[in-house]
């Protein structure tokens, strides 16, 4: 048996003050024996839910440059000093963890979860391959080429993030990847997120860990609020922690790989339920960049 789970925080106004609250859970990561934790989506450089950065279809307003140009400052490069930090802490308190950040790459951001090895630091990081709505106004696309499955403590975990979670291909994906611990960092508060982690978990019969951020409403922008929901579910979508709501904390669970192959045995995603003479899909994990160079 080991222990997973998720440490529901909200961002602070500075990703330095962020930082220092993720740091402020050392002990209590360490007390609770966990050998892996989730942080929610954007912990690091902050989702900012309300915003409209100045833009209408057609036009952007001059504030709304000067918001991004803020955001942009409170983005974290990967690696860097703040992914630095948080690879200590794990080192420190013998915990993997996978933590949401807005990742700055040369003038675009990207939405990231990142994985931290108490031993190896950093080891992998996953793009999100499809920001939602009006994030594609302010987050650059993923490719193929950040879709890991790690080696963890627990098990093998792998990362997808947020309205990820609702494309069936990135899922099967996943699944025919082995993925043992589903972490799925996110700002979706609603209730049926609820039932989107215990479907995922019955799909890919794998534990689930969906971390979510709390923070509490700006008085100057409308729909900030985010209400938590960081949940643990099991392979067969029991509930075996959370939902936490309307406050910060960590939640913990034990689970136990080995019994995925009791899970799996009659219903494998990938493998004896699959029907590949009927179905298939092919993942192109390439790296895409707009311009490479080539020399004799």
């Amino acid at each position: 048996m080991s222990v997973v789970g998720a440490l529901q925080l909200g961002s602070c106004l500075s990703t330095a003050a962020t930082v220092e609250k993720v740091l402020g859970y050392e002990e209590r990561l360490r007390d609770s024996g966990a050998a892996l934790v989730v942080l929610p989506e954007a912990l690091l450089g902050g989702y900012p839910k309300g915003s409209s950065f100045g833009t209408r279809v057609g036009y952007r307003l001059p504030e709304g440059r000067a918001e991004f140009a803020e955001y942009f400052a409170r983005a974290v490069d990967v690696p860097g000093p703040e992914i630095a930090e948080l690879a200590g802490l794990s080192a420190r308190t013998g915990v993997s963890l996978v933590a949401g950040v807005i990742e700055r790459a040369g003038s675009t951001l990207y939405c990231t979860a990142v994985f931290l090895d108490p031993a190896a630091g950093l080891v992998a990081k996953h793009r999100k391959l499809m920001p939602t709505a009006a994030e594609r106004l302010i987050w650059g696309q993923g490719d193929g080429s950040t879709l890991p499955v790690v080696p963890t403590g627990v098990g093998l975990a792998g990362a997808v993030i947020c309205w990820e979670n609702y494309m069936p291909l990135l899922r099967t994906a996943m699944y025919a990847k082995g993925v043992q611990v589903w972490c799925a960092p996110t700002v979706d508060d609603r209730e049926v997120w609820q039932s989107t982690m215990r479907h995922i978990a019955v799909e890919g019969r794998c534990f689930v860990v969906g971390a979510c951020q709390y923070q509490a409403a700006q008085a100057d922008v409308p729909g900030s609020r985010i209400n938590g929901g960081s949940v643990v579910v099991g392979p067969l979508g029991e509930v075996l922690a959370g939902p936490l709501t309307g406050e910060e904390g960590l939640i913990t669970a034990s689970v136990d790989v080995a019994s995925l192959a009791g899970a799996r045995y009659d219903f494998d995603v990938t493998g004896h339920y699959a029907r590949p003479d009927v179905f298939t899909l092919a993942v192109d994990e390439t790296p895409r960049s707009a311009v490479t160079f080539r020399s004799r």
